[in-house]
């Protein structure tokens, strides 16, 4: 997932949401408590009242900056919102893949008021741009809630950097965790970069943030996917007065935790990292582009089968038939059904598609033994695009 469209995918959302629930949200307030006043203790009652009490009366505009980006919002977020809030149209090309699913089950007790808070205080955006902005070396570095996913994402890093005949060591790979939340100092120097506060502001935001962790257990700590259900791939840009961000991957537990629900947790972590490598790519061919649905769509496409053909190939993860079925459900499941989005990524069969004629292509391969110079893959991804679509 490519950051230009990414980097603000979960503002667009918040945008959209305050949009689209601002007058349920004002409407069904006291429904909302009084529908959960049975498990909300006085103590907690009495502790958001104050919180309601305190908040600045400009509170609304932290929301109105992110509202430009709405043009850009990320189609994997923007439907599922969209189908939380019921407002989705019906199209021969179904969104509700399985990953989408279970990710609305996660969300499922996530009433007015949770989804009230984590607008104004912008939560969901910290974990992204912590990782993006301020994670940029690849020591001490973990994957998965609890590391669980850190040796197999290191090994298959490795292993691409060899694969691909790129400039690969200035790339770094760092992980997206929701539990950056629970530490002041760096939410307040997200909240400073992203919105422009003093110190003290962002200090309040930051023990608003804290607290709110504490009373609803729907946020989870920071765990609930939600808060890094992505990955995304960005090349290095100079951040002032921060210094240079590297070449990076990020990974998220919140999307890796979904396809291992699904049962996926074998192949989906190596199958979403050479994907985002696929964008390393082209960054450095200079074939990456987007902006309209089709150029995105393509460049999508194009990294399915970057990652496909590395999964299965005989000097790369050498995947068997197994695991290959696997790793095309991981990409069928991440497909999305917005036609006209700039973000189109790709339905999910196109997705599911481009990766199986990755696969074919190592699989062609397996006896020469040799690997595709990057710019003779692409070459040949071209030629085989119309077809790709044509599913």
């Amino acid at each position: 997932m490519r950051l230009s469209k990414l980097l603000f995918s979960i503002a667009a959302i918040l945008a959209f949401l305050f949009i689209g629930c601002q007058k349920d949200i004002t409407k069904d307030e006291q429904r909302s408590s009084s529908r959960t006043s049975s498990s909300v203790s006085e103590a907690t009652k009495k502790r958001l009242a104050e919180i309601r009490a305190s908040l600045p009366k400009d509170y609304k505009d932290r929301i109105k900056l992110n509202a430009p980006i709405l043009i850009q919002t990320h189609p994997e977020y923007r439907e599922m919102i969209m189908r939380i809030l019921k407002v989705a149209e019906a199209t021969e090309c179904d969104p509700d893949t399985d990953l989408f699913v279970w990710l609305n089950d996660q969300l499922a007790d996530w009433n007015s008021e949770v989804i009230f808070y984590a607008l104004i205080t912008g939560m969901l955006d910290f974990p992204t741009y912590d990782a993006l902005l301020f994670e940029n070396s690849s020591a001490d570095q973990y994957f998965g809630v609890n590391g669980e996913y850190t040796q197999r994402l290191t090994k298959t890093f490795k292993d691409l950097k060899r694969f691909w005949n790129i400039q690969s060591q200035g790339i770094i790979m760092v992980g997206m965790h929701g539990n950056m939340l629970l530490d002041r100092d760096r939410v307040i120097r997200i909240d400073m970069v992203l919105y422009g506060d003093d110190e003290p502001t962002a200090e309040y935001w930051a023990d608003l943030i804290l607290q709110l962790l504490d009373i609803f257990p729907q946020y989870r700590n920071g765990d609930h996917p939600i808060f890094t259900f992505n990955s995304f791939a960005q090349p290095a840009f100079n951040f002032p007065p921060y210094g240079r961000i590297p070449d990076k991957v990020v990974m998220g537990d919140g999307i890796l935790d979904g396809f291992t629900a699904l049962g996926y947790g074998d192949v989906a972590p190596q199958a979403v990292l050479a994907h985002e490598y696929g964008h390393q790519v082209q960054f450095q061919l200079g074939v990456f582009s987007n902006g309209t649905p089709e150029s995105t769509r393509r460049t999508e496409l194009m990294a399915d089968a970057l990652s496909a053909y590395y999964l299965s190939h005989a000097r790369g993860a050498s995947m068997q038939w197994k695991r290959v079925k696997e790793f095309l459900a991981v990409f069928f499941n991440i497909g999305d059904c917005e036609f006209t989005s700039s973000g189109h990524h790709g339905t999910p069969l196109q997705r599911m598609a481009a990766a199986e004629w990755g696969y074919h292509l190592a699989d062609d391969a397996q006896k020469q033994g040799h690997i595709l110079t990057a710019q003779k893959f692409l070459t040949l991804f071209n030629a085989a695009l119309p077809g790709i679509l044509a599913q």
